[in-house]
């Protein structure tokens, strides 16, 4: 009688302390509550056009990100700064233009270092280590995280092995750093979803992953014409296959209709997909199409990731 006593006690005295928060301590507790289960991130690559076409570079892509489209985390492409990834005065400069603008750095995509399921032993190794300064880089710009590709030429089989080995070593060296090594379904077997979630639950590593992207589920193409996707799997299935390895995600987006929903991949469907296996973290915007600029392009994606976010509460 007395412990319910003392309970009921606490329940009014904490009831009347909430009476007289302040309506900036309310709306905190409000808001903390709603957290919604993503934030949105940009990835470079959606200003691939630009970059190429030297309009902007590199150093001005965090500021342009926080500016231009009101985005606060960055994903970089390797690309776009290939020669600086130990070069400590372009970094600082990086970072400063981050600090000064409020942005974070979340994630380095990884393109050109070497097959990390080659069948060569020496080629497979010579690639972990070139990835080696990427981690450098990646913890230095205060990143979780770098991306890189599990491809490889051989059978399905010999070249999961080989991905196992690559991602192995390369995620052994990174957890020393505390760095995530993520995969990305990125064109070949890694765009089988079963392949690829195969090899990570073989690979069993706490910073090693996936980076499921809604796009790039092109298994095979033509040999005669690389536009033509004569082997596809099943988008949605793929995206449920790599989420339980997943420390980020790919909003890829390429055309859309008058309504704003992107056409070719069903954003409320795929991101029910990716809150019902649990996901938290960050869904980076990588626009590819070529019917709106890539700015349009951008903001477009970031509407409709913000409309279904709100539809998925």
């Amino acid at each position: 009688m007395m412990k319910r006593k003392m309970f009921l006690k606490q329940i009014s005295v904490f009831a009347a302390g909430t009476a007289v928060l302040p309506a900036f301590a309310k709306e905190a507790l409000s808001v903390n509550a709603a957290k919604p289960f993503f934030e949105i991130s940009l990835a470079e690559w959606s200003l691939h056009k630009a970059l190429f076409a030297k309009e902007i570079e590199n150093l001005d892509f965090p500021v342009m990100a926080k500016k231009e489209f009101g985005i606060s985390v960055v994903e970089y492409v390797n690309s776009f700064f290939k020669d600086k990834a130990d070069d400590t005065k372009y970094l600082n400069e990086l970072l400063k233009r981050c600090k000064d603008n409020g942005v974070k750095n979340h994630l380095i995509m990884c393109d050109g270092e070497g097959e990390l399921g080659d069948l060569d032993d020496s080629k497979r190794l010579q690639a972990v280590e070139n990835h080696y300064k990427w981690v450098n880089a990646a913890k230095y710009l205060g990143c979780k995280t770098i991306r890189v590709n599990a491809s490889g030429n051989g059978s399905m089989e010999d070249v999961a092995k080989a991905a196992v080995d690559g991602l192995s070593r390369l995620g052994e060296y990174a957890a020393k750093e505390k760095i995530n090594v993520i995969v990305e379904n990125h064109g070949g077997y890694s765009s089988n979803g079963t392949w690829l979630s195969g090899v990570m639950k073989t690979v069993n590593k706490p910073n090693v992953g996936t980076l499921p992207d809604f796009g790039n589920f092109c298994v095979k193409r033509d040999a005669k014409d690389w536009t033509i996707c004569t082997d596809e799997y099943d988008r949605y299935k793929g995206v449920g296959e790599m989420m339980p390895y997943a420390k980020g995600v790919s909003a890829k987006s390429i055309d859309f209709d008058e309504k704003g929903n992107c056409v070719e991949t069903d954003y409320y469907k795929m991101m029910k997909v990716v809150k019902d296996a649990g996901f938290k973290g960050y869904v980076g915007i990588e626009y590819e199409g070529g019917r709106f600029s890539e700015k349009e392009g951008i903001l477009k994606t970031k509407a409709l990731l913000e409309l279904v976010r709100k539809q998925l509460k």
